[in-house]
């Protein structure tokens, strides 16, 4: 399909003379180009062709970028990329040097505030609101936020503020029943009591024409006609919770037509206060295997579209390793139990939620209850382990700190998509666990270098009796032949041994540290490698007699410098009184932005052939320090 009406939309004011006829074409381009783009480079599918219609109605109404349409986590803000001046660029989306799949304040003037992560855009608007009055000024100020989105406790801290101020204030909650897996909670059923009836409209308006009919006469009499009124209120009236949060409640109405919406949206912005205005959409609208398989389709990589399957097969990875080992796990131990903050399938529960199902806990997007809820399950005598991004469990430190660490309960982190992630970009990318982590008092961080490290790790750790993390990549497992006898608990492996230089490497950095020594033998250099396996704490003995025998290390990391890995290393040679060079290589002080995961290690020096350049330049260089001595203070090494 040529996009006839969509290549002709330089900004949001092109679409006000639009018929509805060409609204209607436009909808159909956007959605086609969307699946084109889409399937070229992978991204966000079925949340964005659910919120079309809603897009062009958004834009069509308010006035950009005099107006303000905030949206929650950002992966339904394609059509608007497509709306406001990117349709020419569109193809570069998620690629190194284009287009970012979230909205981006440097990438435009209609993105008025950054997002990835989830809950944020109510508070967000509500700043913008309160600092449009305190100018004098009148612009409309609308957040955009899912029903899933909704279930995080921050919405809920916006939403109470904002009714409190009453500033004038449009939430439009886009309502599909999802968020990246199936909504789950009371709030999810409230939503479908609301969206149930269709007469909604009609009985609120019936409702409040009679209940204003009742007199207000003496005093205890007013009394009781009052509480007959909140009593039939609460009884009756759609959107009772908003309405209480000091919300106007227009609603639920259908998030595909586009009349409608442009009817409520406009009379939204007419009202002196803060209004919901409840939609109901479709994920995946529009293309059948994304209707049929929502979750699926989701976050998706390259596919075809003719068919809706992937065009190359990932393989195995470390998520559906971690997914298998925990089934096997689970039936063994009839205490463990998992828990997820709405990512059942990105995080390989979804086995495990089907076989163990009264064991298995999905709280929604809520980082922090999730982490609490395991605190407590632990504390019952039950080995919880928690399934959670690593750019993800950032949104719940203090729990991680406060109330599992200084309780030194035994909860499992599975820290997925650890490191670099690839074209999800900075929002994602899991490069500041050892960071927050590894400061915090009874934590233990491991880190596997193949499937067969998580495995062990997984199962070692069911035997520990305090807080543990494994971090792992968003990446394709590597397996290595099984080893004759495992590393004992709390220590690293030498993978390969060297004559002029050691490499100290952590988790997925020790497989390609490995590759690039071996490279190196080529060149007649001869270096070794050692798997740290043990982040924190960290295998101080082994650590410190591999110092004083090479007397200059490499530590390699994915993960930024600043408090991470090798800078625990650096502590530990401190600590000991070992003065040594220690050449650190992992992420420098900067977010690193969208592209493939080949890519970003290339850029931050950690494929193979930059390592292999690094470790050849570090361990050529001319190097007369001598060698280091114990000395009587480090008796503590042995």
């Amino acid at each position: 399909m040529m996009a006839r009406i969509l290549a002709q939309i330089n900004n949001p004011s092109d679409l006000k003379g639009l018929s509805l006829q060409e609204l209607e074409i436009l909808c159909k381009e956007l959605r086609q180009t969307i699946m084109n783009t889409v399937a070229a480079n992978g991204g966000h599918l079925a949340p964005n062709l659910g919120v079309i219609e809603l897009t062009v109605a958004l834009h069509n109404v308010y006035n950009g970028p005099r107006d303000k349409i905030i949206w929650d986590v950002g992966h339904q803000a394609y059509a608007h990329k497509l709306l406001t001046g990117r349709y020419n660029s569109f193809s570069s989306l998620r690629l190194a040097g284009g287009l970012s799949g979230y909205p981006k304040r440097s990438e435009s003037v209609y993105d008025y505030f950054g997002a990835g992560h989830s809950s944020t855009s109510i508070s967000a608007a509500l700043g913008y609101a309160i600092s449009r009055d305190l100018k004098g000024e009148d612009e409309v100020v609308c957040a955009v936020i899912g029903d899933g989105s909704l279930t995080g406790g921050m919405a809920f801290e916006a939403l109470n503020h904002a009714g409190q101020l009453g500033k004038r204030l449009v939430v439009v909650l886009n309502d599909n029943e999802m968020s990246i897996s199936r909504n789950v909670g009371a709030l999810s059923l409230y939503l479908t009591r609301l969206r149930s009836n269709p007469n909604y409209f009609r009985l609120k308006e019936d409702i409040e024409f009679l209940l204003k009919r009742i007199p207000a006469i003496g005093s205890q009499v007013a009394r009781t006609a009052e509480q007959v009124k909140d009593a039939i209120r609460y009884m009756l009236i759609p959107g009772t919770l908003f309405e209480e949060l000091g919300f106007t409640y227009l609603g639920p109405l259908n998030g595909h037509d586009i009349p409608a919406l442009k009817g409520v949206l406009d009379h939204a912005r007419k009202i002196d206060g803060p209004v919901l205005v409840h939609v109901l959409t479709k994920k995946g609208k529009g293309y059948l295997p994304a209707e049929r398989s929502p979750a699926k389709y989701h976050g998706i990589g390259s596919f075809d579209v003719s068919t809706g399957r992937p065009k190359e097969d990932g393989g195995t990875t470390y998520t559906s390793v971690f997914g298998e080992t925990i089934v096997k796990l689970g039936a063994k131990n009839p205490d463990l139990v998992a828990v997820c903050a709405a990512m059942s399938s990105g995080t390989g529960l979804t086995e495990f939620a089907r076989r163990y199902p009264k064991r298995f806990f999905d709280v929604g997007i809520a980082e922090q209850h999730a982490v609490t809820l395991a605190a407590a399950l632990a504390a019952a005598g039950k080995r919880p382990v928690v399934a959670i991004y690593s750019t993800f469990l950032q949104r719940a430190y203090d729990q991680v700190l406060h109330d599992i660490c200084l309780q030194n309960l035994p909860v499992i982190f599975c820290l997925d998509r650890a490191g670099l992630v690839g074209r999800d970009g900075a929002t994602h990318q899991g490069l500041f666990d050892i960071s927050y982590l590894r400061h915090i008092p009874n934590m233990t961080l491991l880190a596997p270098r193949d499937a067969g490290e998580l495995e062990y790790m997984l199962t070692s750790t069911l035997q520990y009796s305090g807080p543990v993390g494994i971090r792992y990549p968003r990446a394709e497992a590597e397996f290595l032949p099984e080893p004759k006898t495992r590393a004992n608990w709390g220590e690293g492996e030498i993978l390969k041994k060297g004559s002029q230089g050691m490499v100290l490497a952590a988790g997925s950095m020790a497989l390609p540290s490995l590759r690039a020594a071996w490279a190196l033998e080529r060149e007649d250099m001869n270096i070794g490698v050692y798997d740290v396996r043990f982040i924190k704490p960290l295998p101080r003995k082994q650590i410190l007699d591999l110092a004083l025998q090479y007397g200059r290390l490499i530590t390699v990391e994915d993960h930024v410098l600043a408090g991470g890995f090798g800078s625990a290393v650096l502590e530990l040679l401190s600590d000991a009184n070992i003065s040594i060079p220690v050449k650190r290589v992992g992420v420098t002080d900067q977010f690193i932005e969208h592209g493939s995961r080949l890519e970003q290690l290339k850029l931050c020096g950690l494929d193979e052939q930059s390592l292999k350049t690094t470790f050849r330049d570090y361990f050529n260089a001319e190097y007369t320090t001598s060698r280091p001595q114990l000395k009587v203070s480090d008796s503590r090494v042995n």
